[in-house]
């Protein structure tokens, strides 16, 4: 059934909703009550001046009743389907499913968007819990305290005959070890109360830079526009003075660091040549550096640099050290990051550790409910330390993700794309090669 056909029924709704019969609504829409019959059972095409006429009658707006209402409900049914591909829904069948039973599929729908709003939840407060650093702590001396406290107690309870004097320093221990827990618990019950504000949640630089950084879209006109690094310096002074998403001290220094790395960046690659590269050859950062003349993670770093208008499209990029440890994220929607700390070990981003200085590009798909289809470049790259320019290089490795909207390449050499997940705890995946621990989406676990 075309979507377009799906109208009839949605009139037909709201025609009986609205306790109107049939000969009723066609008198004042101006058409004979036979014709509005075929409108409503989908077998007459309609549009124009009789939606619109139609609509008024119903006191409803007319892109209620138009296919672009029901565009999303479709889009709805659709992703719920390929969350679930075991439960082998019939795709062909969902435009006559939503026509025939409109109020089952909103609910459907709905019950759908909860799911996932409810496994973001449990993703989100799992990935805390496992790279919390202050929560890790409030939970280590809790825990501590309550030792010490049960072992204090253990002694008296074992040596009823104690003297007078240990007795009262027990007591005392006891005494002083439950004010401190007291403390705790409630210093912890206050923080996750305020998990739900964003900058109270923030437990560690890393974050804060990534606020910080989300804020202005990666993007600093201020240092675009600096010609040499003595106004860049000027530059960077600026868009850090009074800057109240930097709380930490480590906080500024590392975004210190990363806009100076940003402002040689710009330097090496400003944007209008970029944008120019960008519109005649596309976002594939591999082409772009022969094109430019500049090695790879400067390309990958400036477009995720780079603004929308800019013509490269969404851009997500993740960068990692040599250990792993994220240390980096650009977040594109459909590609689910964690938390800075372990990610899928799946991912090109760490394939790439394990080949410096080639480029890899694959084609991937995240297995996370909202996950999509994504062309990614990775590259691990040396460089110099700015303590000993002289010694061995570290490594750093970047992953540039851009959307694919349609199907994956096809031809010689194309390969399938690669499932992964975000991270273990939270990735449904079975039988999973690179799996470290038990996902909390199995069954069973």
């Amino acid at each position: 059934m075309p979507q377009r056909q799906l109208v009839g029924q949605r009139i037909r709704e709201r025609r009986i909703g609205a306790g109107l019969r049939q000969a009723e609504l066609a008198r004042r829409a101006g058409i004979s009550p036979s014709y509005l019959n075929l409108i409503e059972h989908n077998r007459r095409r309609i549009g124009g001046k009789l939606l619109l006429d139609i609509a008024r009658v119903l006191g409803v707006e007319p892109t209620t009743l138009s296919e672009g209402a029901e565009a999303a409900l479709l889009d709805v049914l659709r992703e719920a389907r390929a969350a679930d591909p075991a439960a082998a829904a019939e795709a062909g069948a969902v435009q006559d499913f939503a026509g025939r039973f409109p109020g089952w599929a909103r609910l459907l729908a709905a019950r759908h968007r909860r799911a996932a709003e409810l496994e973001h939840i449990v993703e989100t407060l799992t990935d805390r819990l496992t790279h919390d650093p202050h929560l890790a702590a409030s939970l280590h001396e809790m825990l501590s305290t309550v030792t010490a406290i049960r072992a204090t107690a253990g002694i008296l309870a074992d040596n009823p005959d104690l003297e007078p004097e240990w007795r009262g320093r027990f007591h005392r221990n006891i005494n002083e070890d439950s004010a401190r827990l007291a403390n705790s618990s409630e210093a912890l019950v206050s923080y996750l109360d305020a998990a739900g504000e964003t900058d109270a949640a923030l437990s560690s630089p890393q974050e804060e830079l990534e606020v910080f950084l989300d804020a202005r879209e990666h993007h600093f006109a201020e240092l675009e526009a600096a010609r040499d690094p003595a106004a860049g310096a000027e530059a960077i002074a600026a868009v850090l003075a009074g800057q109240e998403r930097l709380h930490s001290a480590s906080a500024r220094a590392m975004a210190r660091a990363h806009l100076e790395r940003y402002l040689a960046d710009a330097l090496t690659l400003p944007m209008r040549p970029l944008e120019r590269a960008v519109a005649r050859l596309g976002a594939d950062p591999a082409v772009l550096s022969r094109e430019l003349g500049t090695d790879m993670t400067t390309v990958m770093r400036r477009l995720a640099a780079l603004r929308a208008a800019g013509g490269a499209g969404p851009v997500g990029l993740v960068s990692c050290d040599a250990s792993g440890t994220l240390i980096l994220r650009k977040p594109i929607r459909g590609f689910g990051l964690p938390r800075f700390g372990a990610a899928c070990p799946l991912w090109p981003l760490f394939q790439a550790l394990s080949r410096p200085l080639s480029p890899i590009r694959q084609v991937v798909r995240q297995s996370a409910r909202d996950g999509g289809l994504f062309m990614t470049y990775a590259i691990a790259q040396p460089f110099a330390r700015r303590d000993d320019p002289l010694s061995d290089p570290l490594y750093e490795a970047h992953m540039l993700m851009l959307p694919l909207d349609g199907p994956p390449p096809q031809g010689e050499g194309a390969r399938a794309p690669l499932e992964l997940g975000v991270n273990c705890r939270i990735c449904p995946r079975e039988n999973c090669a690179g799996r470290r621990e038990p996902s909390i989406l199995t069954d069973g676990f």
